[in-house]
């Protein structure tokens, strides 16, 4: 029998020290960072609390790792190319694509992505000499294979070296890429000699009525990532695992430099996840379910003006307030409403006006953060019709 895990209650995730429950003060209800209201899975927690009383803390032993995503994805996506030679341990999602593109892009290369998208996506490249090359989401927020086509011809021009960076599922929003959208994306990266970096951290999170396509399986050539950190919510004990399609010339590359490499406890906790946690999956899938709809509803009634789009896929959801809120709806919804969303203008072109709202947490949370959004519509709404009378 599975069990939903949101059902901690508000006081005890107060008592917790994360950023999610630190970086605001205690009158704002945080709905922003990509953390969930949760217990761990009771095969983590026993992994980790074995480590611990070991004294097992040392450097990435034996531990199957690999193996354990190897089994967990066969069992779970059609992938039938996927194999164990060609899955390499990384430190987390972030330096694992941050390391592959640096290495198939020289200094002032150039990286495409789909905005509006997981900021990190664009800080973190920029950082390490790369240049963005936007091919921005179409207004249902799915892939526009139109703008990708202009971006990777852009961003090839004249010789250079690129690579696209997709987010799958995406990251806000929660569309869930066909394999047609994937393999007109693929068509378009051969057309134009581009390699494919996938982030498929949240692969495990899709919903009723969507299905997962490893990027990898309509590309041999592309690179993606994975990781259980998202899906068990493990983001204090980070790993991942960069994975190579069968013709991935850049794998053996990446190899023969030096990366990062995830710590032990990281790998303990997301092995028991692949291995040992599916029965938890399950009951956390069930919620999100709920609460998506859920959402969907209390936003159709209790805030008149505001769009909500159901994710296909994740627990990151988008709001659009349209010009209600002026450019970034979380700067206003904290000060009037001291609810924390995550601000839309961050995630780049197509983010002003938006919101991210994180739906994993307890209902009762999510009915609270609602009314609190309606309470600073209306205090804004009056304010300005305030302004207009005088």
């Amino acid at each position: 029998m599975t069990t939903d895990p949101f059902t901690v209650p508000l006081e005890r995730l107060r008592a917790r020290t994360s950023a999610k429950w630190r970086h605001y003060g205690p009158d704002v209800l945080p709905l922003w960072i990509a953390e969930m209201d949760v217990d761990l899975a009771d095969p983590i927690r026993e992994a980790l609390e074995r480590a611990v009383r070991d004294g097992d803390m040392g450097y990435p032993g034996s531990t199957p790792f690999v193996e354990s995503f190897v089994d967990f994805a066969r069992r779970s996506w059609a992938w039938p190319d996927l194999d164990a030679a060609h899955v390499t341990p990384v430190q987390s999602v972030i330096m694992g694509y941050v390391d592959a593109i640096l290495e198939l892009t020289g200094d002032g290369g150039e990286v495409v992505v789909n905005p509006p998208v997981y900021p990190p996506f664009v800080s973190y490249l920029r950082q390490a000499g790369r240049v963005i090359r936007e091919a921005p989401l179409g207004e249902n927020l799915r892939l526009d294979l139109e703008e990708i086509d202009r971006a990777m011809a852009a961003a090839t021009s004249g010789g250079r070296g690129a690579a696209y960076l997709l987010c799958n599922p995406h990251n806000p929003g929660g569309a869930v890429h066909t394999r047609a959208e994937l393999e007109n994306v693929a068509r378009l990266a051969r057309q134009h000699g581009v390699t494919v970096v996938s982030d498929e951290i949240h692969a495990p999170v899709i919903h009723a009525g969507a299905e997962f396509t490893p990027y990898l399986a309509v590309d041999p050539t592309g690179l993606a990532l994975h990781g259980a950190s998202k899906a068990w919510n493990l983001a204090s004990v980070p790993a991942a695992l960069l994975v190579g399609g069968p013709e991935a010339a850049a794998l053996e590359s990446y190899r023969a430099g030096k990366h990062h490499s995830p710590g032990h406890l990281g790998v303990i906790a997301q092995t028991a996840a692949y291995s040992r946690g599916g029965e938890w999956l399950t009951g956390m899938l069930a919620g999100l379910e709920r609460n998506r709809y859920l959402v969907r509803d209390l936003v159709a009634d209790r805030l008149p003006g505001v769009t909500y789009t159901v994710p296909e896929g994740t627990y990151l959801t988008w709001l659009d307030f349209g010009t209600m809120l002026g450019e970034d709806p979380a700067a206003i919804l904290l000060e009037q409403g001291r609810v924390a969303l995550s601000s839309g203008p961050a995630f780049g072109t197509g983010g002003v006006g938006h919101a991210r709202l994180n739906i994993a947490t307890s209902p009762a949370i999510l009915e609270e953060a609602v009314a609190r959004i309606g309470i600073a519509l209306e205090r804004t709404q009056f304010a300005g019709r305030s302004q207009v009378s005088v």
